[in-house]
């Protein structure tokens, strides 16, 4: 499954990088937020700040790199297909 990324700043008032991801179809499908020092031993991880569609819900996973948050994602939309 192809998904397209944007770099974006994110206002959530800590941590600025983030990125949207779009599926193949363009949709968005989610917001990422690359974690910044302040967050003891999850620094530099990537956080599901949004999930759309069968990626919203309660559960908002961190994930090391940028590449292992694309997979966890595209597992998620995998599963509801």
């Amino acid at each position: 499954m192809s998904m397209t990324l944007q770099p974006i700043r994110v206002g959530n008032g800590s941590d600025e990088e983030g990125v949207l991801v779009f599926n193949g179809q363009q949709r968005l499908v989610a917001v990422l937020t690359h974690l910044g020092e302040q967050y003891d031993g999850a620094s530099g991880h990537w956080y599901l700040e949004a999930g759309f569609g069968c990626l919203k819900g309660p559960d908002h996973p961190t994930s090391a790199d940028l590449d292992a948050a694309q997979e966890g994602i595209r597992q998620r939309l995998a599963k509801r297909r």
